[in-house]
């Protein structure tokens, strides 16, 4: 059986806290990620009711309407069928609006976040920098133990 690291969260507290410094703020208490996370649950919502909804019409007229769905259109072509061969248009439509979405609403939330936590992050790592009595001096995972 894999042994797996633990988790960061369940890591024993350190024997030496560093009088001073308060633990990093979490990223999901920044408002920038809040908003990232509402940003990408709303559009997720509106897609999944539109595309089953799509999906469930399409299968309940199926079911309850049969002679609507066998209307001829023009030759062999009926309205179930062209129905049908919408759900492909549907499915289309809603992963270019996902694109779309992500590319002008949530990909410019990501990115001022993740700037902000690197250049945050960069900061705490200059001022940690201390001396260990031996003239050299630690960075924070020096020690062996991961950093994420």
């Amino acid at each position: 059986m894999p042994e797996f690291p633990p988790r960061r969260d369940a890591a024993p507290p350190s024997p030496h806290p560093q009088a001073g410094h308060a633990p990093p703020p979490r990223i999901a208490d920044q408002p920038e990620f809040r908003s990232l996370r509402r940003a990408q649950r709303r559009f997720g919502t509106r897609a999944t009711v539109v595309s089953a909804g799509g999906f469930l019409l399409y299968v309940l007229l199926s079911g309850f309407a049969p002679t609507v769905m066998n209307q001829p259109l023009f030759g062999r072509l009926t309205i179930g069928l062209t129905v049908g061969l919408g759900q492909f248009a549907v499915m289309g439509v809603t992963a270019w609006c996902y694109v779309r979405h992500m590319r002008t609403r949530v990909d410019p939330l990501a990115r001022g976040l993740r700037s902000r936590l690197r250049e945050s992050e960069s900061r705490r790592a200059r001022s940690a920098a201390r001396s260990d009595g031996t003239g050299r001096t630690l960075q924070p995972g020096t020690r062996g133990f991961r950093t994420w």
